[in-house]
């Protein structure tokens, strides 16, 4: 595998999964930090999600905690993941990303797809069979609204007349968009007619992985009837993730909250329940099956190879954060991550181990004390006095 088919851009997601029984207010801060020091560490991406229900994913506007997080931080994209498009009017979603573009200086990405939870879909009336469909629908028109063009467009759900937005996005040339798909094709297929990008989540759960490879040919295939174009670098690969210092510290760590948001997750997706007895046989369960990435840093560098191997080329790997762990945990795997996992895909550890294999492999040290003892030498001959005859 050429390292050109390795991600060189990497970034933290948060749905997010939090733990219930903490305030909303104290855990919107905790996320707003994450990606504060995301941002600092270099990290090139944060995104949050939209959910309206369930009590563990409290985030139901993601585009106005990411303006928040805009004025805190400098250089990090912030992205929508995602947007679910049947519970909007798709102009007056096109208007809030475009303000937040604005607002963030360019540094915006918009993901959208067809909304995750039933029970979202079920308060909002909206029939689950058809939210595919209006996805598709609403994708096509926000495309066209971002790309400068004027749309009138009705369908059963919304109804546009002449719609142009009046405000036009700060990126150039075109606001960063991009569709989610798990094992579905509904996003490959909207990835390819549109010609976006697009986040496969949950990447490394078995019915995920196995449907990568597949995802990026119905991209392809689709993007080339539609006379359009996607590029590898726009394919963001996602996975639940947490790295320590060790295996058994990972492991430990996980123990914290791992029980209550696995079992949240068993119920609204297509991740298995667990039948194991604790909560270590779970865990032990979830990475023999690829389903969650916990581990050192090294464990993850040798995941986004097989990653990589699996899909023939990816552009970013994003983690998604859980309450798995305790919130100074999720912060330690995150500096974890910036310290050993991006510099080894990003090339910026390979000649420094280099230099310093080549300094250690020379005989320095007897020049360098030949050269002080020389130094030393001239200094003494030049205090000797000088004979007056």
């Amino acid at each position: 595998m050429s390292e050109s088919n390795y991600p060189t851009a990497f970034g933290v997601f948060m749905a997010p999964f939090h733990k219930i029984g903490v305030s909303p207010t104290v855990l919107y801060e905790r996320d707003l930090q994450i990606i504060e020091l995301a941002d600092s560490l270099g990290f090139q991406e944060a995104w949050l999600g939209e959910h309206h229900s369930g009590g563990h994913e409290p985030i139901g506007a993601p585009e106005m905690l990411l303006a928040a997080a805009a004025q805190r931080t400098k250089t990090i994209k912030l992205g929508t993941a995602v947007n679910s498009l049947p519970y909007h009017n798709p102009f007056l979603l096109a208007e809030r990303l475009v303000t937040l573009d604005h607002l963030s200086r360019g540094r915006a990405i918009m993901g959208f797809g067809p909304g995750q939870l039933l029970s979202d879909a079920y308060m909002l009336g909206i029939d689950p069979t058809k939210q595919r469909d209006m996805m598709l629908e609403a994708a096509e028109v926000i495309v066209r609204l971002l790309r400068g063009e004027t749309v009138t467009e009705k369908t059963d759900w919304f109804d546009l007349r002449e719609a142009k937005l009046q405000v036009r996005p700060y990126s150039l040339p075109e606001l960063d968009v991009v569709v989610a798909a798990v094992t579905s094709p509904s996003g490959p297929v909207t990835a390819g007619r549109l010609g976006v990008g697009m986040i496969n989540l949950a990447a490394t759960s078995p019915a995920a992985f196995g449907a990568l490879r597949g995802h990026w040919k119905i991209a392809e295939d689709e993007a080339a009837k539609a006379g359009r174009t996607v590029s590898r670098r726009n394919w963001r690969l996602s996975a639940i993730t947490h790295i320590a210092e060790t295996e058994e510290q990972a492991r430990k760590d996980c123990t914290h909250g791992f029980e209550e948001i696995w079992n949240y997750l068993a119920h609204i997706s297509p991740l298995p329940a667990s039948e194991k007895p604790d909560v270590e046989g779970m865990i032990d369960e979830a990475i023999e099956s690829g389903s969650v990435l916990i581990g050192t840093p090294d464990t993850a560098i040798k995941k986004i190879r097989q990653l990589a191997d699996q899909t023939g080329g990816f552009g970013s790997f994003i983690m998604t954060l859980t309450d798995f762990t305790d919130y100074e945990r999720q912060r330690n795997a995150v500096t974890l991550w910036a310290e050993h996992v991006i510099p080894e895909f990003r090339g910026q550890l390979k000649p420094i181990r280099e230099h310093n294999a080549w300094v250690r492999g020379n005989e320095w040290k007897a020049e360098t004390m030949a050269a002080i003892n020389a130094a030393s030498e001239k200094y003494a001959a030049q205090q000797q006095p000088v004979s007056v005859n």
